[in-house]
Order: structure tokens, then C-alpha cells, then sequence
């Protein structure tokens, strides 16, 4: 085998689509094998229809492609149980983990006076504590052997971006539990890290929150604005930097906040 990640196990949450389907092709073209879990289902507080299960087979499909090994599971992120269970089930056919990414995410919009309770706890349960509960599944593997995790957090987060209020918390504080799971992590040997993108052309695209920025507050759009001239990154983007903390590249790297952001957080 060859690659930068030959012969390592990693497990990707949100798998079936966008950014999440981008890092399972990318680490399969450098020699990893994989574990696919998505929720394959849409959720009444999320405007925008999530993944379906034809998707995830699709991301199998494009795995396979390049000679690498998946197993996939249709799984919420928010049951802890359920996702242990696949994990365990995933190391089991594979052979063991070396790496998790927990990329999983929903986005809902609205002002401050619109944005509802049910938009907090479907975007919290999701985004925060699911991937608490990615780490949680994936660390049991790695403790004898260290390993990483990468947890997608976003430009949000640090730029503290409007109209997405949930989404920015709830990837704020992927940040703090990160930071947290490094400091306890790292005698033995499991790198934790965030990455932090800026816009990326993925099907997490409410249109209310384009009605919001172009009819009632234009104002701030340019905080949404990257300083390097384009609209949005390519999922690859963000895959290439994952695909780097995954590899021994990164092997003293930990405690990262890791922006692919074009520079929307120093604008």
C-alpha cells in the first residue's frame, strides 16, 4: 500500500454527501479504509432535506472505487448507543482506528426574535453533543495505540457570525471540548484538533438565511465576505486538511484550530 494514510482506519460522521463524502473519497485515494455513518433522514427543526441512504451507498461506491475497504451504517448521531454500536461493528470488520473525523452538522437560521427553542436543541444535540458522542465511540479504540481526532467546527465559530446563532454556539463549543479532550488526551497519544471552514457549496444551505442577508439585513453581509476573491471553498479544501491531520504529518499537532477559511475570520 501507499499513500499518506496507508492502512489506517478512520471513522466520518455525515458521510453520505458533501464535505463528509469529499473526506471519505480523499483519505480512500491515499490508502485508508473507513467507517460511513449518516443519518440518512431529515429532521422537522432543518429546513433543507438531509442525506438519504442512496447517498451513503454512493459514497461506499466511490470507497471501493479506490480499492479501499468501508463499512457504512445508518445512524443519528445524537444516540450514543446506536453509534457505539456501529463503531464497534465498523473496527471490528476493519481491524481497528486509527482516526476520527466528526463532521456531522445542521444549520437552521433566523434572527434573534425568530430563532426558536426546538432550532437550539436540534442544532446543540447535533452538532455539540453529537460530536461529543463521535469522540466518545471512537476513543476506546485508540487509547492503546494514540490516533486523532478532527472535529469540523467552522469559520463561524471564531467570527462569531449572525443569523445562524445555534450554529455558531454549538460550533464554538466543538472548539472548548476539543481543547479540553487535548489536554486529557495527550498522555496517551490521541491528537484532538478542529478544523474551521469558510463557506463551502454543500446541500446544508437554508434559503431563509439567504432572505434574511439580501431583504432585511444586507447590512451583514459583509461579514460573510472572504478576503481572498471567491464565494466559497471546495470541499476538497477542507478534505486536504483533514486528510493532514489524519496522517503522521500532523503527529505532534494537537490542540489546532485549523482554518481553511479564505480568510473570512480576519476580515
Amino acid at each position: 500500500m501507499s499513500g499518506r494514510v496507508a492502512g489506517k482506519r478512520v471513522l466520518i460522521t455525515g458521510a453520505a454527501r458533501g464535505m463528509g463524502r469529499s473526506h471519505a473519497v480523499r483519505l480512500s485515494q491515499e490508502g485508508a479504509d473507513l467507517i460511513l455513518v449518516d443519518i440518512c433522514d431529515s429532521l422537522p427543526a432543518v429546513e433543507y432535506p438531509l442525506a438519504t441512504g442512496e447517498e451513503l451507498a454512493e459514497t461506499v461506491r466511490l470507497v471501493e472505487a479506490q480499492g479501499r475497504r468501508a463499512v457504512a451504517h445508518v445512524v443519528d448521531v445524537r444516540d450514543e448507543q446506536a453509534l457505539s454500536a456501529a463503531v464497534d461493528d465498523g473496527v471490528g470488520k476493519l481491524g481497528g482506528l486509527d482516526a476520527s473525523v466528526a463532521n456531522a452538522g445542521v444549520l437552521t437560521s433566523g434572527s434573534w426574535d425568530t430563532t426558536t427553542a426546538e432550532q437550539w436543541r436540534t442544532v446543540v444535540d447535533v452538532n455539540l453533543i453529537g460530536t461529543w458522542n463521535t469522540c466518545r465511540s471512537a476513543i476506546p479504540h485508540l487509547i492503546e495505540r494514540g490516533g486523532s481526532l478532527i472535529n469540523i467546527s467552522s469559520a463561524a465559530a471564531i467570527k462569531g457570525s449572525p443569523l445562524h446563532t445555534p450554529y455558531t454556539a454549538s460550533k464554538a463549543g466543538v472548539v472548548g471540548m476539543s481543547r479540553a479532550l487535548a489536554n486529557e488526551l495527550a498522555a496517551v497519544n490521541i491528537r484532538v484538533n478542529t478544523v474551521h471552514p469558510t463557506g463551502v457549496p454543500t446541500g446544508m444551505q437554508p434559503a431563509s438565511l439567504h432572505t434574511l442577508l439580501h431583504d432585511k439585513r444586507g447590512d451583514l453581509g459583509p461579514v460573510f465576505q472572504n478576503a481572498l476573491p471567491i464565494v466559497m471553498a471546495e470541499a476538497v479544501d477542507i478534505s486536504n486538511a483533514v486528510l493532514f491531520l489524519v496522517s503522521d504529518e500532523a503527529r505532534y499537532v494537537t490542540g489546532l484550530e485549523f482554518k481553511v477559511d479564505a480568510g473570512v475570520t480576519i476580515r
